[in-house]
């Protein structure tokens, strides 16, 4: 169930958006998007496209760059529902 939550809540839909911590995180730990996406096993341009919110990370990679930048899932994604 945990699991399940955490995917949705890290792929919003209809109009929903996911915002994240990772550039200040990154940038405040001297991490380039190159360090950090070695690190993750992806590539810069994936470390770039979630930065600028053009992607949302599958639960493996949220978990993955939550504990590269020592900080949880929760506090690095903030989820916004569409106020329709």
């Amino acid at each position: 169930m945990y699991i399940e939550n955490v995917k949705s809540f890290l792929h919003p839909g209809n109009g929903d958006t996911l915002k994240n911590k990772i550039r200040d995180i990154r940038k405040k730990m001297k991490l380039s998007q190159e360090d950090l996406a070695i690190r993750c096993g992806v590539t810069r341009q994936t470390i770039n496209a979630i930065e600028n919110d053009k992607y949302d990370p599958t639960l493996t990679l949220a978990f993955k760059l939550s504990n590269q930048l020592k900080i949880t899932v929760d506090q690095l994604f903030t989820y916004k529902e569409d106020s329709k």
